[in-house]
């Protein structure tokens, strides 16, 4: 049986470190992929006209072959490289819903993510992705510093 961990990536450090723990778990499990992901925060709650949604599709478009071509096909490349079996994706919504979404319908047996890089007003109102993630996943979650 392969155990599956899902590593959230977010452009920065902070998913480059979670991305080197989910590898060397890899390695120490032996038979397991990781499921790489970048999720774009994206809202679907908007007021706009017919034309502005059609613009605003061609640009979540854009977003996602960008945020592949450089966060996570360079990461696909560096694991295969390593010979650790990875799959990634891309997608749009709200971080922490979208990852534990993800592991649910993959049937992943962890989730790893960096600590949050949110800080000030927004953190204090919202509160950062990592914590609500961990708060709502129904699998383990491991947040790396």
């Amino acid at each position: 049986m392969t155990t599956k961990l899902l590593v959230g990536l977010d452009g920065h450090s902070s998913g480059e470190r979670a991305l080197a723990y989910g590898e060397s778990m890899a390695k120490l499990i032996g038979n397991c992929t990781l499921l790489v992901v970048y999720v774009i925060e994206w809202s679907p709650y908007s007021f706009q006209t017919a034309e502005e949604n059609a613009q605003r599709h061609k640009r979540r478009e854009e977003e996602i072959s960008t945020a592949m071509s450089r966060v996570v096909q360079p990461a696909l490349d560096s694991l295969k490289e390593k010979g650790i079996t990875a799959e990634g994706m891309v997608r749009h919504g709200n971080v922490s819903d979208t990852l534990e979404s993800i592991a649910s319908s993959k049937s992943a047996d962890q989730i790893i993510v960096g600590r949050s890089t949110e800080t000030g007003l927004s953190q204090r109102i919202f509160g950062s992705s990592t914590a609500n993630l961990v708060m709502q996943a129904t699998v383990p979650v491991t947040v790396v510093a």
